[in-house]
């Protein structure tokens, strides 16, 4: 067993030193250490630190400890270094897939509202990617990482639509390239997205740049040059809704992406003042609107209990045939049934 440490892991690990007093002279080396606070802290059991010890992980006056037995002695300096927890192996999982296209290098998912793309804290299984894996078995890439394999790009958990991952190593570097060029002419990503307030223009590019926000750090927010990364919005109006009162209370939007960011069209539409529609976290000051709402949309949006957002279009160049894609599909049942009723109202 072998727990060597490149830089990078080192940088990331955790240490703590000690001397061993008069009170712990003459016991075990790994009882000595699971009596440490710092171990206890660390959540380290018995069974951890053994291994921690035979990995040479522990140095006892500068010599990697070998035996958890070993009897220390008053004086002696002991230093622990714990690396970072690895990610655990997502696990295959048969969770039904809508599938667009498959081929022996990608396959293109219309993905559902509610289903998270990779493992992560708190959803630990139950994602496209334990999906993935137990429908495209071995094949399946893991240039991604251990929790994401095969995936090239992310949809929110709660935004609906297509979504490509690869299945071999060679698209993935490929795909992985596409996206990160951000070509318009090798990728097109293009979103229907229902917002609150009608746009005073027809159409517009939101160009600015995204960071954590400060405070808040579930969302993102516009930042300064410099302090975030370039994010790129293209936005078209294609219909609008009146409310109850006979006054323009929300849109339909087209949204094509030119960049990739995290949160990216829905923290540019909350910053020109349109957030989309059921959007907890970037929308919380336009609750209030949907009194302004007919019956059934009200209906409608809070049974949707999500964000109004739908990845429709989703078109590249393969990886491997150089053949251009193209993929569409309409709104999924929940945000027809909130167009249909936004639409009624007027």
């Amino acid at each position: 067993m072998n727990m060597s440490l490149t830089d990078s892991d080192a940088a990331a690990a955790e240490t703590f030193a000690f001397a061993i007093d008069s009170e712990a002279a003459g016991r075990r080396l790994d009882a000595v250490l699971a009596a440490r606070p710092e171990a206890q802290a660390a959540a380290l059991s018995r069974t951890r630190l053994k291994a921690l010890i035979e990995g040479g992980a522990v140095a006892v006056d500068g010599a990697p400890a070998q035996d958890a037995g070993q009897k220390v002695k008053a004086g002696q300096k002991v230093e622990v270094t714990v690396p970072p927890a690895e990610d655990p192996v997502p696990q295959g999982e048969a969770i039904p897939l809508s599938i667009v296209h498959e081929d022996a290098h990608l396959i293109v998912i219309d993905k559902p509202a509610g289903l998270v793309v990779h493992p992560a804290p708190g959803h630990s299984s139950g994602t496209l990617v334990n999906a993935l894996i137990a429908h495209c078995g071995d094949s399946l890439s893991g240039i991604g990482g251990v929790r994401r394999p095969g995936i090239v790009h992310r949809l929110d958990k709660d935004t609906s639509g297509l979504i490509v991952a690869a299945k071999t190593d060679a698209a993935h570097k490929r795909l992985a390239k596409l996206f990160a060029d951000h070509s318009e002419d090798a990728l097109t990503r293009e979103y229907l997205a229902f917002v609150w307030g009608v746009p005073e223009r027809t159409a517009g590019t939101i160009d600015l740049p995204l960071g954590r926000h400060k405070v808040d750090r579930e969302k993102m927010t516009v930042v300064r040059a410099g302090d975030g990364r370039e994010a790129v919005t293209h936005w078209e109006l294609l219909e609008t809704y009146d409310g109850s009162d006979g006054k323009p209370v929300a849109s339909l939007l087209r949204c094509r992406l030119e960049t990739g960011r995290t949160h990216q069209i829905r923290a540019h539409l909350a910053h020109i003042g349109h957030p989309l529609l059921g959007d907890a976290v970037y929308g919380r000051g336009f609750k209030t609107k949907a009194t302004r709402l007919g019956p059934k949309a009200q209906a409608a949006l809070e049974k949707l209990g999500r964000q109004a957002l739908h990845a429709g279009t989703l078109g590249f160049i393969h990886p491997v045939s150089a053949q251009k894609f193209l993929f569409e599909r309409p709104l999924p049942a929940d945000l027809a049934k909130l167009q249909k009723t936004l639409a009624a109202a007027a």
